[in-house]
């Protein structure tokens, strides 16, 4: 039997398998009492995020009552929404953002009803050792036209700075009005209690930084209110701190922190009699992006640490002895997060591999690793799955000068017809400061399993690389990312591993910017593009977006107004007359971190120029897709746009809805690529 034309072979892995039962876990802490408590947000519920407990026997339940939805809005990418102390825990919940405790199915709302709907947003606690009270970040959004703090600031910072991010203390057990610990800087973030309770350790960062950029380390001793900046400042990003519960170090209050201070983020120790020694110096990335809070990839257990490791793009799990020794333990993960100390011979993390979605699972400090939530059983023949081969290859800076860059690539798992090449689909990762992460992903084994090849580019700027892969962004967003992806998609192309003449790019949000980019460029060799929820305006969204993100662009592209030539020159909607290749569209209508304008004005450009485009917007979400309904309709849609633009069939018997593209005459737009 001839085979199936890439792009149309029967697969299992429908929409409708992606999601079904899928969960996306966010955290996992052991809840003192022998058992486990971790978080998942389930598609299937709305993208509703549940807390389960696994008690010392084994049996599992939900934690939270029906409806309930522990995920905060700080920084509006969130994280550290709950924890645990000693069997109780601490959630704050998506509709109100207020914070309540759960003991043994009571539920005591801690946290005052704010003047502003919403307007008090609690995230990343943790409790005094007795359990009566608690520190946390709240997030203070006064009501509309409220004075700015900077009231000469541009015009984005003079919005934003109506928001208030500080440290405040709370009773633990019963409701009451916060104390404010902590105020003045423009974030902070991971308050921690040293174990005598005697002390508070946190980080803070100032605009125009990011957390990636410049942060530092502070120790309060809290008796006299004394301050000490333990580590950070200008071109250092400390993360991640945590005090050291046991051990040979334990009674000088020993405290770990990352540190990319060598331009690696690191592992480093610090007590107020030695200072500051380095623990784990090594040529690879323990910390990651602080994009949401709570971020744990270390943890120590009793005189050993337990660390998440990435190089070229993989994790690994490794344990660090007293005597400096680091081991590499052999699990099959290969990315990590959520390592968290259980007892003084294990941790508890959320880890997957290629072949594995992420789970729940107990590494022993041999190795062993017992599962404790198991990731989903999907049925698949390993063989149909696609593994990532590691890919470096060559590129350019901003300004033309070589350079490498890194990328996924994961080819199709089959054999089309003879001569017939795969179509590729280069994709995009968000921040821009992520990475591609190499865990098993339905979402993208939906087209690797149909005959695409798969391209997941760490472009410049991405993590996982060091500091200095990272700041290859800084002024060059726009270039950098562009460039990178178009030479991974022309490297597999020359190499014959890829069809040239159906080359694809998708992104979502920085990764949605950067395809709008590559797509406004007289030498784009993309013969079709995916926009979710992407950037076509750098200059609007200077004006328009939240406070974590209203001074990023100053790194990435320069400082607005100033450099207000180079956000217009960068905007894909400046370029719109370059515009050839049809483009559909994906966004939420309830997106505050790029609003639907952003969409809209790219859609609105491309129908005038007549250029193919099809445009859904979704109702009730946010940034980034959260339902079941929307993210099969959002798969099957960008499918069947592929499939009228490539032209092959749909796979038969998935019913695939079409997708509207509206369509003009290509005789009106030059070199158009795939008007039919």
């Amino acid at each position: 039997m001839t085979p199936l034309p890439h792009g149309s072979w029967p697969t299992p892995i429908t929409s409708e398998r992606v999601v079904a039962a899928a969960v996306r876990l966010d955290d996992v802490r052991p809840d003192g009492r022998g058992g486990v408590v971790w978080g998942e947000s389930r598609a299937t519920e709305g993208g509703r995020t549940q807390l389960l407990r696994r008690d010392a026997d084994g049996a599992v339940a939900d934690l939270l009552p029906e409806g309930g939805n522990a995920r905060t809005a700080v920084h509006e990418y969130g994280g550290g929404a709950w924890w645990v102390h000693e069997g109780v825990v601490f959630a704050v919940d998506w509709a109100d953002q207020r914070l309540r405790r759960l003991d043994d199915g009571v539920v005591t709302l801690l946290t005052p009803e704010p003047a502003v709907p919403r307007g008090d947003r609690y995230a990343d606690g943790d409790v005094s050792p007795d359990g009566t009270w608690l520190v946390c970040v709240r997030e203070h959004h006064p009501r509309e036209g409220a004075p700015a703090t900077e009231p000469d600031g541009p015009a984005p910072l003079r919005s934003a700075s109506r928001v208030v991010n500080e440290l405040v203390r709370l009773d633990a057990r019963t409701p009451g009005e916060p104390e404010v610990l902590v105020s003045g800087p423009d974030f902070v973030a991971a308050p921690r209690l040293s174990p005598d309770a005697t002390r508070l350790a946190w980080i803070s960062w100032d605009h125009p930084s990011m957390p990636w950029d410049d942060t530092v380390l502070t120790v309060r001793d809290l008796a006299t209110g004394t301050d000490t900046v333990v580590a950070g400042g200008p071109g250092e990003s400390v993360l991640e701190p945590a005090w050291q519960a046991g051990g040979a170090h334990a009674d000088r209050g020993a405290l770990h922190f990352l540190s990319d201070r060598t331009g690696w983020w690191n592992l480093y120790r610090w007590s107020a009699d030695e200072g500051v020694t380095p623990l784990v110096v090594i040529d690879a990335e323990i910390g990651l992006p602080a994009w949401q809070l709570a971020g744990a990839r270390h943890a120590a257990v009793g005189d050993r640490v337990v660390f998440a490791r990435s190089s070229q793009g993989f994790d690994a799990l490794c344990v660090r002895a007293p005597d400096g020794t680091v081991t590499e333990l052999d699990t099959p993960f290969t990315a990590v997060r959520s390592v968290r100390a259980e007892g003084p011979e294990s941790v508890v993390c959320v880890a997957g591999s290629p072949t594995a979605e992420a789970g729940v699972h107990r590494v022993a400090l041999d190795g062993t690793v017992t599962t404790l939530r198991a990731p989903r059983d999907l049925g698949l023949d390993p063989a149909t799955i696609s593994v990532p081969e590691p890919m470096t290859f060559a590129s350019v800076d901003g300004e033309g000068r070589p350079r490498d860059a890194h990328a996924l690539y994961y080819a199709p798992v089959g054999d089309g017809p003879d001569g017939d090449r795969p179509p590729l689909l280069v994709v995009i990762h968000g921040g821009p400061t992520g990475q591609a992460s190499p865990v098993l992903a339905l979402g993208l084994q939906y087209w690797t399993s149909r005959g695409f090849g798969v391209v997941d580019v760490d472009y410049g700027g991405s993590t996982g690389y060091g500091r200095a892969y990272r700041e290859q962004l800084k002024g060059a967003w726009g270039l950098v990312d562009v460039a990178d992806c178009l030479a991974a998609a022309r490297a597999l192309a020359d190499a014959g591993r890829v069809d040239p003449a159906r080359l694809a790019i998708r992104g979502g949000s920085a990764g949605g910017f950067t395809t709008l980019a590559a797509l406004a460029r007289d030498d784009t060799p993309f013969s079709a593009g995916a926009d979710h929820f992407g950037v076509a305006d750098l200059e609007a969204l200077a004006h328009d977006t939240h406070k974590f993100e209203s001074r990023y662009l100053d790194g990435l592209v320069g400082p607005y107004p100033a450099a207000r030539d180079v956000y217009v020159e960068r905007s894909p909607i400046t370029h719109v007359e370059r515009f050839a290749t049809p483009l559909i569209v994906l966004q939420g209508d309830e997106d505050a971190i790029v609003p639907p304008n952003q969409s809209e004005m790219i859609v609105e450009a491309l129908r005038r120029r007549g250029v193919p485009v099809a445009y859904l917007l979704f109702s009730g979400e946010q940034h980034g897709f959260r339902r079941a309904e929307n993210i099969r309709r959002a798969l099957d849609a960008e499918l069947a746009f592929y499939a009228e633009m490539f032209g092959f069939a749909l796979p038969a018997g998935e019913d695939i809805a079409p997708v509207r593209i509206e369509r003009g005459s290509s005789a009106s737009v030059p070199g158009a690529r795939g008007a039919q």
